[in-house]
């Protein structure tokens, strides 16, 4: 059986490379871990950085990023606000730096990111766009290469303890489950998340993450053959083992199981707004 996962799902990377910097967000909780991580990439000193998420708008955590500058671009994963909310004031704090998201609600002073592989900036880092939707529609990856070391920054599509909500109607499971395999490709690269700390093998957690799924894709399909009916009976036999607060965040993931397997229960989704991990 599939129990609730909150430790590492991999092994913990040992050192960040010299050329990342992560800025940690003050904003902890059970959804968001220790806080957003910020991460800021220089590939040398005095050349223009980039930043990953700017988090939540937090003047302080803010200001912390902007004075790492010259920054010349900003990315998203993923459109939840405690990724997002800050970015405009961030993009304000730095002159007016272009903002660049797969949705265009996130994007600020250049085009939305659309294309698989797509080369982004320069600044002597080599960053490839990774469409990885499922936790949102919106979700995606970077792979960043320096020199000869490789990273990929995976937002909540790999969590650095934990797994992942799939975030129902926005989030799909079965682009998830094909998101999942494409990381899974990445044997030996560190994966950057956007909450939690680093893993050494982005591959590694990948794999844990697709099996974890499938079982709990086993365990729903066992409730449904018991006579669970709603998707908040599916939560009470196969999330017994999750704090019951949390409750309401696993009905999100149970939806998108449910609709994966082709399971009508006759009930409206509830609407999505920023949480993570389940």
């Amino acid at each position: 059986m599939s129990g609730h996962v909150t430790g590492a799902t991999a092994a913990l990377a040992d050192r960040l490379p010299s050329w990342v910097t992560l800025l940690r967000a003050p904003n902890p909780g059970p959804m968001t871990l220790d806080g957003t991580n910020t991460w800021l990439l220089r590939a040398a000193p005095g050349e223009p950085a980039v930043v990953v998420d700017p988090g939540p708008a937090d003047e302080g955590h803010l200001a912390a990023i902007a004075a790492h500058g010259p920054i010349a671009l900003i990315l998203i994963t993923h459109g939840h606000p405690d990724h997002t909310e800050g970015s405009a004031r961030l993009s304000e704090l730095l002159g007016g730096v272009h903002v660049l998201a797969a949705d265009p609600a996130h994007t600020i002073g250049g085009e939305p990111l659309t294309e698989p592989g797509e080369h982004l900036g320069g600044f002597g880092l080599e960053i490839h766009l990774l469409n990885t939707p499922g936790h949102t529609a919106d979700s995606v990856c970077f792979l960043v290469e320096h020199g000869e070391e490789r990273v990929v920054f995976t937002g909540d599509t790999i969590l650095g303890r934990g797994t992942t909500v799939v975030a129902h109607p926005d989030g799909h499971l079965g682009d998830y489950l094909s998101s999942l395999e494409l990381l899974s490709a990445y044997t030996g690269i560190p994966a950057l998340p956007g909450h939690g700390p680093a893993l050494a093998d982005c591959a590694a957690a990948a794999t844990f993450y697709l099996a974890h799924r499938r079982a709990r894709l086993d365990q729903v399909r066992a409730a449904v053959a018991a006579g669970a009916r709603t998707p908040a009976d599916v939560v009470a036999a196969v999330y017994a083992d999750v704090d019951r607060s949390l409750w309401w965040a696993a009905e999100w993931s149970v939806r998108a199981q449910l609709e994966y397997l082709g399971v009508d229960t006759g009930e409206s989704a509830p609407g999505v707004s920023g949480l993570e991990h389940m």
